[in-house]
């Protein structure tokens, strides 16, 4: 993974030049290990080092991923998935046997005993938007296509190098990369970028309530300024979805707060963004069943105006070749302040617990809130911590990372490792249950073997909580290994980490403070009654899932 800002200016020079040439069967490792601004970083395995990767782009905009060829690649397609569902330009590379041991149909390891080479490109390839196998010759073209296009999709590419040729020199001349910050990723045809800033602008003005929802692809395509600019300019009162926590400064008038139909923040910015005779959505709003509160979030198709990466819906009107970052400018540039505040009162959560009391989800999540500082990147795992943090009002200044839509648990800890590694300022915040952190707790040695600074808590209530929502009490396949996790650090080789387990809330006040004390990494180990996991009415289980068969009539 890049781990300067330079890092991430990705050109053709990246993966070799006509001076280097490698000596050993790794030729983009130690390429890597060549290139001025990249540095190699070292994963646990090859899922881990996906979602690392996953979480270093969310925060500099793009990673570099490499694998081994088949093992390895299969390894880190989960990852690479949620990077693509997410919109999160990851390029993927990955080495495969020698040309000439594919000329002579030579048999090799890391295959099925048979002399197919190419087998696993296909299955690598679904996981990207585009994808290329390079040689001397297409090197330059075939890179300056492939980013190219990940970075106008904003999303994963695949790269195939085999061994020989990344040891062969370049053919042609590599080009000079540009900061990723100064690249231009989609433009648009002139007129059909005013007749969709004009309808937008129409249809605002005949709103006698319009709201606007904010999600996350505005972060992923560097538009997230522009998008608040616009948000402070119409001073729309504006909500998130579960999806995109974090992608607006909560502390700004406009914010409403989480709307997902029945599992909205609050009643009122349920009936806000549910009531509104306008939305303007700005990046494409997901309705799936856990972004809408199981489909109560109704969003009526003649109300809702869509801005997507390079298109504009609205209604029954699509304006096509139309870049998301020229229709906020445009959309900055002639819009006026008309809208009234929305009058709701947003609060922190309120402090509950007595020094005494043991540790509890009321007690825990009220006094994260209070520790977070402007500059701060909570990460946050998928499962029940997510059902409490989308709803925690974040402090001024502090973003937040989750992979809500694709859900994959574990997914955190490696993630929060590279938002870590790719943050220059600020803390990184992780919480996450015990359940997907026993998936891929091993990434916490690499974070004591490259220095960051996590502050990490892990819930225990030694069950995977959500299923036993879902599903009766006592299942013995929602039980856990009990793990001493406040032990791991020191067994991972974790230097000079609080660590420490908490089961009252005296002790968690004390730790707490510790951290603020000292600039160190943290690991928390919160104990949770599993009693707080309790099944959900049948009628909201099936809601979901849809497993019944409907009435007559």
């Amino acid at each position: 993974m890049p781990s300067t800002p330079s890092a991430v200016c990705l050109s053709s020079a990246s993966i070799g030049s006509s001076e280097y040439r490698a000596t050993t069967p790794f030729a983009i490792d130690d390429a890597a290990e060549q290139v001025p601004g990249l540095s190699w970083v070292a994963c646990a395995n090859e899922l881990n080092a996906a979602y690392a990767a996953d979480g270093y782009a969310r925060i500099r905009g793009a990673a570099i991923l490499s694998t081994t060829y088949g093992v390895g690649e299969l390894s880190a397609i989960n990852g690479v998935m949620g990077s693509k569902a997410h919109r999160l330009p990851v390029f993927h590379l990955v080495g495969m046997p020698s040309e000439r041991i594919q000329k002579q149909g030579l048999i090799t390891h890391h295959n099925l005993g048979d002399a197919v080479y190419d087998r696993f490109q296909a299955l690598s390839a679904e996981a990207a938007c585009v994808n290329a196998v390079l040689t001397p010759d297409n090197c330059v073209d075939e890179l300056e296509r492939v980013i190219r296009d990940a970075l106008r999709q904003s999303m994963p590419a695949y790269l195939v190098i085999s061994e020989v040729n990344g040891g062969q020199p370049v053919l042609g001349a590599p080009v000079t990369g540009q900061p990723l910050s100064t690249i231009k990723r989609q433009h648009s045809v002139p007129a059909e970028l005013e007749a969709a800033v004009a309808t937008i602008l129409a249809r605002l003005a005949a709103a006698q309530r319009p709201v606007a929802v904010l999600t996350h692809l505005v972060s992923r395509y560097g538009v997230r300024e522009q998008a608040l600019e616009l948000i402070r300019k119409t001073n729309l009162p504006t909500a998130l979805t579960p999806n995109d926590k974090g992608t607006i400064d909560e502390a700004m008038p406009q914010y409403a707060g989480l709307y997902a139909g029945d599992w909205s923040s609050s009643n009122e910015v349920r009936d806000l963004i549910g009531h509104a005779d306008f939305v303007l959505d700005v990046g494409g709003i997901v309705t799936t069943e856990l972004n809408t509160g199981l489909w109560t979030g109704n969003y009526d198709p003649a109300k809702v105006v869509s801005i997507q990466d390079n298109f504009v819906r609205a209604g029954g009107k699509v304006f096509v070749n139309v870049a998301i970052d020229d229709v906020l400018n445009a959309l900055c540039e002639r819009v006026t302040t008309r809208c009234n505040d929305h009058g709701l009162k947003l609060e922190a959560m309120p402090l509950v617990g007595e020094p005494g009391d043991a540790t509890s989800s009321a007690s825990f999540y009220p006094r994260l809130q209070r520790r977070l500082r402007s500059g701060d990147t909570l990460v946050i795992e998928t499962g029940t911590c997510m059902t409490y943090l989308n709803k925690v009002l974040l402090p001024a200044g502090v973003s937040a990372e989750g992979q809500g839509l694709w859900g994959s648990i574990g997914w955190a800890t490696p993630a929060c490792f590279g938002v870590a590694m790719a943050k220059t300022s600020g803390q990184t915040w992780m919480v996450t249950g015990d359940g997907a952190h026993q998936l891929t707790l091993n990434e916490l040695a690499v974070m004591g073997r490259y220095g960051v600074k996590p502050r990490i808590f892990v819930l225990n209530n030694g069950l995977y909580g959500v299923e036993d929502m879902l599903s009766e009490r006592g299942h013995g396949y929602d039980d856990l290994a009990p793990v001493n996790y406040h032990l791991l650090p020191e067994a991972f080789g974790c230097k000079n980490w609080i660590s420490a387990r908490v089961s009252t809330v005296a002790e968690l006040d004390l730790v707490l403070d510790q951290i603020d004390a000292y600039d160190s990494a943290a690991y928390v180990e919160v104990m949770i009654p599993n009693e707080e996991s309790q099944p959900l009415p049948e009628s909201t289980v099936d809601s979901g899932y849809l497993l019944k068969t409907p009435p007559v009539g």
